[in-house]
């Protein structure tokens, strides 16, 4: 494909930077708009992450300040949006500024697009998110045919009964793989608000003719997650307390499952939505298919990290066997319309990419802040 101008807004983040390098590796031309927010890269941060590749535009800026957005789209003719506050559990109490950074950042950006570089523009992506699907796709283990979960019963939580059931039983619902299909029931403000950006540009894109793409991202890993950043990934999350003397926080009975991606993955997906046009004005599930545990999550990692240690009482996960407000059951993505629309299968296995999470983690010194953002949670009574 001839080389593009390309902007990857939040490109010196985790996922934005692996795109980056995704993009440079096959000739394009790359901007990043990034505003390093302190709780991603550390207080103070005066310039672009080193790991950020050194042959890119660096732009700082918010994507919710105008003139820092009209110089970033400058000559542009890819935008991959992936600016975005992140984190579940913390939008369920900073809802001003997760909403104002996600919905009215994502706003700006398409109202410049259409109103003052609609010439150059001919291609949208966007990051989304499964949170958006809430809880996900169940069958009813007796007749085999859908449930529709929408919310956990909360005195049956309180009971520490986890697992969703089939409405008017007590048989628990069997989980399968989520399709693109499945209603959305965002259950956090994070997740409304990565509706909202989806919905936003792909109907933007179609009234304006601009191609778009939303791609639904399951649970991303890999190295350059924040590891001090206690509303990151889980994985990245656990390798901050274990590097620091102690067992991961593990809410409910830690069986609640997740479909773990890895980041070079998500990089890949992102270059197929660009180069081909059969996703165009579509939502694309961006996941492994294999749901995953998160307590095996912790063990792998506790394996991983310190092999010497693995029974050491003081690293053991600790199950509070409580629930967080907005949080799901199981949720694990069916990958066919990736298959069928992008080529797309993934190519590194959860055990892989472990190991290169590991390597990660070792070169780092993360401040394990789990505990206290329990505590703001628990202060919240969101937990």
């Amino acid at each position: 494909m001839t080389a593009q101008h390309v902007l990857v807004t939040g490109g010196a983040g985790f996922i934005g930077s692996h795109i980056v390098d995704a993009l440079l590796e096959r000739g394009h031309r790359v901007r990043v708009l990034d505003s390093l927010d302190p709780q991603v890269h550390g207080p103070g941060a005066d310039g672009p992450p080193a790991y950020l590749n050194p042959a890119v535009e660096f732009v700082r800026g918010d994507v919710r300040d105008a003139d820092a957005l009209d110089r970033a789209l400058d000559g542009i003719e890819v935008v991959f949006h992936q600016a975005a506050a992140v984190g579940v559990a913390q939008s369920m109490y900073a809802i001003r500024a997760y909403t104002d950074t996600n919905v009215m950042g994502t706003a700006t950006l398409l109202e410049l697009i259409v109103g003052r570089h609609r010439d150059h523009v001919r291609k949208m992506i966007v990051a989304s998110s499964m949170s958006i699907y809430g809880e996900g796709k169940y069958l009813d283990p007796e007749t085999n045919e859908p449930v529709r979960i929408v919310l956990r019963d909360i005195p049956q939580m309180e009971a520490g009964q986890w697992e969703p059931v089939v409405p008017g039983t007590h048989r628990p619902a069997t989980p399968v793989p989520c399709d693109e299909l499945k209603p959305l029931m965002p259950t956090s403000v994070y997740a409304v608000n990565k509706r909202d950006q989806e919905e936003m540009v792909l109907t933007t894109g179609l009234a304006y003719g601009i191609p778009a793409v939303a791609l639904r991202y399951f649970n991303v890993y890999g190295p350059r997650q924040a590891l001090s950043n206690p509303y990151t990934g889980v994985a990245a999350i656990f390798s901050s307390a274990l590097m620091n003397g102690r067992g991961p926080l593990i809410f409910e009975d830690g069986r609640q499952s997740r479909d773990f991606i890895h980041v070079r993955d998500i990089a890949r997906a992102n270059v197929l939505a660009m180069d081909s046009d059969a996703a165009d004005y579509q939502a694309i599930n961006i996941g492994t298919g294999r749901p995953t545990s998160i307590l095996q999550v912790a063990r792998l990692l506790l394996e991983r990290l310190h092999p010497d240690r693995r029974d050491d009482p003081q690293l053991q996960p600790r199950i509070v066997g409580k629930y967080r407000a907005g949080d799901i059951r199981h949720c694990y993505a069916d990958i066919a319309r990736a298959r069928a629309l992008l080529g797309f299968e993934p190519s590194i296995t959860y055990e892989q990419g472990l190991d290169e999470l590991i390597e990660w983690v070792r070169t780092q010194r993360p401040e394990d802040k789990s505990e206290q953002a329990y505590r703001e949670l628990a202060d919240r009574k969101l937990v």
